[in-house]
């Protein structure tokens, strides 16, 4: 019955969980009284988690990197556009503009390029390996199986992140392929174009399973966790949405002036978002306007003798916690701290590159 397998699977997740702590205890040579209270803790954790009430507090300890300790992996011809980290943050798989190396497996430790595809000729994607056009953006599952790519030419290709062989090639947008997320804990996978919808494929199953659409100009981001939803930047149409995919609704939230280029889940109530006026935004999911906004969050530039600030390129949060990253053409990486309750930005440091 349904009962008894939610009791199963309970059951399960609990011994995993007490064979983790256990080992974790060994390690650092914790008293066995302890372990109860671990696995208590990491209970309450998860259940915070998923309500999207989970914050920890890390910003206050994190210090900038030393310079000399800064590594540079070469090997792409023209700029990188994207990259993604294994879920066991042993390999880097990056993505490039260029036409002979589309798609690079680098290891963590050593910096040594472990797999390369090279690219193609348009029209030459069924019989080559790599992309044909610029890949734009990449996700990978979070058991670490399956690794995506999308491309300028509409496609969106599946590789086994192991060995780097393809898989198969979702086709079906008709522009330019932006964004791909994987569900969290699954193998459904979000994708987000220039065609301005949103359509889910199971990539286990090679299968196609819907489209949504809404936004009004081109998608420029995308994310998910594991709820079944995801959320999306719409560029000059000025607008954040949030998918419910099972109720094909969604949600619009509205706060930048300019482009909305850039959006990544804090955790699974609340995001951030960059835009091309400078700025970026909290938000929290049952909110249309920011929680909190930050203007000029990169500074100044002096453009043609008129003063304009640094766009935001890029933004990321180690999820489930009160610090950010963002990024622009200012030649650096900012950290922030969400201050509590996520209706605050303070900025922490500046880290040049």
């Amino acid at each position: 019955t349904p009962q008894e397998k939610k009791l199963r699977l309970a059951k399960q997740y609990l011994e995993e969980l007490r064979q983790y702590e256990e080992e974790r205890a060994a390690d650092e040579e914790e008293e066995e009284t302890q372990l109860v209270d671990l696995i208590g803790d990491r209970l309450k954790e998860d259940v915070l988690e998923q309500k999207g009430r989970l914050q920890r507090f890390v910003a206050k300890d994190v210090q900038p990197p030393d310079p000399a300790s800064i590594r540079v992996l070469r090997g792409h011809q023209l700029p990188v556009t994207c990259l993604v980290i294994s879920p066991d943050d042993k390999f880097i798989f990056s993505a490039s503009k260029d036409g002979s190396l589309i798609k690079c497996k680098w290891e963590v430790e050593s910096g040594k390029r472990l797999c390369m595809v090279p690219g193609g000729k348009k029209g030459s994607e069924e019989r080559h390996l790599g992309h044909a056009s610029h890949i734009l953006c990449m996700a990978i599952s979070s058991d670490g199986k399956y690794l995506a790519t999308g491309d300028r030419n509409k496609l969106i290709m599946i590789w086994d992140a192991a060995t780097c062989k393809r898989l198969h090639i979702f086709t079906g947008h008709r522009d330019a392929v932006s964004g791909l997320s994987f569900r969290k804990n699954t193998h459904q996978l979000y994708s987000a174009s220039h065609d301005r919808s949103v359509k889910v494929w199971n990539v286990a199953e090679n299968a196609y399973m819907e489209t949504l659409f809404g936004h009004q100009d081109i998608i420029t981001g995308l994310d998910s966790l594991s709820r079944d939803c995801c959320v999306t930047a719409g560029g000059r149409d000025g607008t954040v949405r949030l998918w419910k995919i099972p109720e094909e609704s969604q949600l619009v939230f509205c706060g930048h002036q300019g482009s909305i280029d850039c959006i990544q889940l804090i955790n699974e109530e609340h995001m951030v978002s960059g835009a091309d006026d400078g700025s970026i935004a909290l938000w929290g999911l049952t909110k249309k306007k920011p929680l909190a906004l930050a203007r000029q969050a990169h500074g100044m530039r002096e453009a043609q003798g008129l003063q304009e600030p640094y766009w935001i390129s890029a933004v990321a949060a180690l999820r489930n916690s009160d610090l950010l990253a963002t990024g622009s053409h200012s030649a650096s990486v900012k950290l922030w701290k969400c201050g509590e309750g996520f209706r605050k930005l303070e900025p922490l440091w500046d880290i040049p590159l």
